[in-house]
């Protein structure tokens, strides 16, 4: 299941707002009991509602899932620095396959 700021991100985008601030703009709020709810909506734009929100959850589980592949992708691939000495050491065409091995295993959604 999405999280319900991941959901609230893509309304907003597919609303023209770019940027959400989840300090100001808007602010969650769980009470303990693990339901998370939008506790204050400061964007100008509607607040959206229940059924809006469940309408980006597909959008929203891809996503979270590509963001954790990305991450993922990140680490592998080591610092632009050792990447570029490993272009240096061992030829650009062992690099790209070593890149290319990393994202065959870390397919995105």
């Amino acid at each position: 299941m999405a999280q319900l700021n991941t959901k609230i991100k893509l309304y907003a985008e597919a609303n023209g707002v770019a940027n959400i601030d989840f300090r100001s703009d808007v602010m969650l709020q769980d009470d303990g009991d693990g339901v998370v709810y939008i506790k204050e909506w400061n964007l100008d734009i509607a607040e959206p509602t229940d059924e809006q929100l469940a309408s980006y959850e597909t959008a929203g589980n891809t996503e979270e899932a590509n963001s954790t592949v990305i991450a993922t992708r990140k680490n592998l691939y080591g610092t632009w620095e050792s990447q570029l000495e490993e272009i240096y050491d061992d030829g650009i065409d062992s690099w790209k396959a070593r890149i290319q091995q990393i994202k065959t295993d870390n397919p995105k959604g």
